[in-house]
């Protein structure tokens, strides 16, 4: 039995800038933190007792004799990525709901690929990990998603990622005290909107989009410029959220599907209350939302939001990790 711990992430700037179709032209620049909510995938060897070969529990349980049986994309696209012959139970646990914009596929797929290469007694540093969690979402089951996800959840921590031109990253830790870190955690603020929906598809719609939105692109990479300087500064950490509040009206016209009026409606009434910024996390259209402010103002926000569920959390800084490895008695 295998066991794998993999966190979310919240994404702070840069969304947008993390798609090939984007940096591979013009480079791209994301900060990002995983925190302290997980996404756990266990796995055995299954025996050879039964009818099916493989048997995944998510949110369904499927009985298979073949891979591309597997309905699950990321379970089946993973699988033969590892050319798996052997018969294995692979089960999924979240501390959150999945499709809300906290990487939580990434997770997936990373913590999959974690417990494989511990099974295969394969050796794979987390740039490999990364690398090959980005190869299977995007280029193995096709879907619309960014990089960014699939390399924080790996790495762990508040980071600044920067993709290249030549299709390499550099993945660093933002070089801050933990007391500025701290000071970060304790003005935000995280809500579930209560909203699910698949962030391909809302992405689609950005990738189709890119042409046309080159100026708000270069626009929101700049504010990551100035969120960098900020949070490395000793600046009024308000600057902050200020910054995400103007990020968050430009990410706004990448799509007509990011927001919506239920969202937009939140945002204004957690403003009022006394928020300085925020952001719908992920792609958009629903999921998570993001919110800053200075402490003295989080119960009159909370308030505002009474109708979202609010999710206290604090940043983490390990990364997918391996919790539990035992041999097999069979």
């Amino acid at each position: 039995m295998i066991i794998t711990k993999t966190p979310y992430r919240i994404s702070f700037f840069g969304g947008g800038t993390d798609f090939p179709e984007w940096y591979l032209e013009n480079g791209g620049k994301v900060i990002s933190s995983t925190f302290d909510k997980y996404c756990y995938i266990s796995l055995r060897e299954l025996p050879p007792f039964f009818e099916h070969k493989h048997r995944i529990v998510y949110s369904k349980i499927e009985h298979v004799s073949i891979l591309d049986q597997i309905e699950h994309p990321s379970v089946r696209e993973t699988l033969k990525y590892f050319d798996i012959d052997k018969g294995l139970e692979i089960h999924h646990d979240g501390d959150l709901p999945a499709r809300s914009g906290l990487g939580s596929s990434s997770s997936f797929t990373v913590g999959l690929i974690k417990a494989l290469i511990s099974n295969l007694g394969l050796y794979k540093d987390i740039a490999d990990i990364a690398r090959i969690a980005t190869s299977i979402e995007q280029d193995k089951i096709g879907e619309y998603v960014g990089s960014q996800d699939q390399l924080i959840v790996t790495y762990g921590g508040l980071n600044i990622i920067d993709f290249y031109t030549d299709g390499n990253f550099s993945v660093e830790p933002i070089p801050i005290s933990s007391k500025r870190k701290e000071l970060l955690n304790d003005h935000l603020l995280l809500f579930f909107t209560g909203i699910s929906r698949f962030s391909s598809e809302i992405s689609k719609s950005q990738v189709e989009n890119i042409s046309q939105n080159k100026l708000q692109l270069r626009e929101i990479s700049d504010l990551t410029n100035q969120a960098l300087k900020t949070l490395m500064s000793n600046d009024n950490i308000e600057d902050f959220g200020r910054l995400l509040n103007e990020s968050w009206n430009i990410k706004k016209t990448l799509s007509k599907n990011i927001t919506n009026n239920t969202i937009d409606q939140a945002y204004k009434e957690a403003m009022k209350a006394g928020a300085l910024g925020g952001k719908i996390l992920g792609a958009g259209g629903g999921g998570f939302m993001l919110i800053f402010a200075a402490p003295e103002n989080h119960f009159k926000i909370k308030e505002a939001l009474s109708s979202f569920t609010h999710v206290p959390f604090e940043f983490e800084t390990e990364g997918t990790k391996v919790v539990l490895h035992q041999e097999s008695g069979l």
